[in-house]
């Protein structure tokens, strides 16, 4: 892989994750008329429907192992990731779902290291771990140390983080590449929204059609189906498949970052030095977890470069 596509992998990554971190403002102003899982099932709904248009053909059955796969990834990264978050900020603080959430890449590692080949971690991967989970920490306290265990909505966090890890890890096995990206993420929303559908069963759900045709609901629903669903889902497949299951999972670090300063700047949220402080060690993370994947590699190189010479 050359390095113009590793730059454009890197690229995707950080456009999808200042995305995904304006969805907690779009996700609030909904919140005012719809049930969590009424604002997610219409949005991977739109999403779907999008992606049909973009690329109106069927993705031919190829077995029941890949088959199984899409399904996997379907009920890790649309059914189960959004429900365990959505229902843990119930019976939890945000700041103890934000932090646990943020364990994401850690678990993505630890399965990539056993799971996939080729995708191990240093001491590196620890300290820059530490140092964005601490900034993390500070974000989400944002001046007020609000942190009480509340069993069942941190073990529902924790179990979001878990498997959001296992989708990055079916993404990187299914092998989805640029000709049948569009085809293969609309395979795994099929199977998303199809799993989601029990829920509608069991979580309150309001589809009330007045309140969706409102101005600032439809644009909302529209840019969380859209982009944040459709596009970003597309563009971060697409990095998984470039940078690898744990390099890409460290962008998740900076959600919290993105989701702080949009607050401020559109909701006018306090923004303290606590938080500031809190950007910094988690910008500073993934640049230590970056530096030591090109570190590896520029060794690497150099080694390969100097058996060369010698032969």
């Amino acid at each position: 892989m050359n390095s113009r596509q590793r730059t454009l992998g890197h690229a995707a990554a950080l456009i999808t994750i200042l995305i995904w971190g304006t969805t907690f403002v779009s996700t609030k102003v909904l919140l005012r008329d719809f049930t969590p899982v009424t604002v997610l099932f219409t949005r991977f709904v739109i999403g779907y429907a999008f992606l049909w248009c973009l690329r109106p053909r069927l993705l031919p059955l190829s077995g029941w192992k890949k088959e199984l796969l899409f399904a996997g990834a379907g009920l890790t990264g649309v059914t189960l990731y959004f429900l365990l978050e959505n229902i843990a900020l119930t019976y939890t603080f945000a700041s103890n779902v934000g932090i646990i959430v943020a364990v994401v890449p850690f678990f993505t590692a630890l399965l990539a290291h056993f799971l996939l080949k080729g995708e191990g971690f240093s001491r590196r991967f620890f300290l820059g771990f530490a140092a964005a989970f601490t900034g993390i920490f500070l974000i989400m306290a944002n001046g007020a140390f609000v942190l009480e265990l509340n069993p069942v909505g941190d073990v529902l966090a924790l179990g979001a983080a878990f498997v959001w890890a296992v989708y990055s890890i079916l993404m990187k096995k299914i092998g989805v590449n640029t000709s049948n990206m569009i085809i293969c993420t609309r395979r795994i929303f099929f199977y998303g929204i199809v799993l989601m559908i029990p829920a509608l069963f069991v979580l309150p759900v309001n589809m009330d059609w007045h309140l969706m045709v409102k101005p600032v609901n439809a644009l909302n629903l529209l840019y969380l189906g859209l982009f944040a669903s459709a596009l970003c889902f597309l563009s971060w497949n697409r990095v998984v498949e470039i940078l690898g299951a744990v390099k890409s999972s460290v962008y998740i670090y900076m959600v919290p970052v993105v989701a702080v300063v949009a607050s401020s700047i559109i909701l006018g949220e306090r923004l303290t030095w606590i938080s500031l402080t809190g950007i910094l060690l988690t910008l500073c993370g993934v640049m230590i977890s970056e530096y030591r994947k090109k570190t590896r590699k520029s060794a690497k190189a150099k080694e390969e470069k100097a058996i060369l010479q010698k032969s």
